[in-house]
C-alpha cells in the first residue's frame, strides 16, 4: 500500500466512527460515553490519515491534540482545529471503561460538533475527496485489464 491508500483507509474508518456515533443517538438510553468515544476515534483517524498521507507513521496514541500538533508541523492551518482536538482527547480512553466520568447530552453534542468540524476542515476534507477520486480511478483502471 502506498501513502495515499493508507490515508484513504484511515479516512474511511474515521467516517465509520462518526457514522456510528450519529447512529447511536437514536438509542435509549443514550450511550453518551460510547458516542463521545466514537467522536474522538473519528478525529484521531482523520489526523492519522493525514500523517500517513504525508509519509509519517503516526504514533500509537489517543491524544488527538498531539496528533494535531504533528499535523501542524506540515501545515499551520491545523492550528484552527486545535481546540476541538484538545476537547476530544479526553474521550479516547476513559469512556470505554466503567469508571465515573461526567458526560451529559451537552458534552455529547459538543463532541459530535467537534468531530464534524474536524471532518469538514478544508485540508482534511479536500484531501479525503482527492484520495477517493484517486482510489476510484485505480479501481476503474484495474477493471479495464481483464485476465486471460
Amino acid at each position: 500500500m502506498d501513502s495515499n491508500e493508507y490515508a484513504l483507509e484511515w479516512f474511511t474508518f474515521a467516517d465509520m466512527d462518526l457514522a456510528a456515533a450519529e447512529h447511536l443517538i437514536s438509542m435509549y438510553p443514550l450511550p453518551l460515553e460510547i458516542i463521545c468515544y466514537h467522536c474522538q476515534q473519528s478525529a484521531e483517524k482523520y489526523l492519522k490519515g493525514f500523517l500517513f498521507y504525508k509519509g509519517e507513521k503516526p504514533p500509537k496514541t489517543h491524544e488527538v491534540d498531539k496528533l494535531c500538533d504533528m499535523c501542524s508541523a506540515f501545515d499551520s492551518r491545523f492550528d484552527e482545529i486545535y481546540d476541538e482536538c484538545a476537547a476530544l482527547t479526553q474521550y479516547g480512553v476513559q469512556p470505554r471503561y466503567p469508571y465515573e466520568i461526567n458526560i451529559d447530552e451537552y458534552h455529547m453534542n459538543q463532541a459530535l460538533t467537534f468531530s464534524k468540524t474536524i471532518r469538514d476542515f478544508d485540508l482534511l476534507n479536500d484531501l479525503h475527496e482527492k484520495l477517493k477520486l484517486i482510489g476510484s480511478v485505480k479501481e476503474d483502471s484495474s477493471s479495464d485489464n481483464p485476465t486471460i
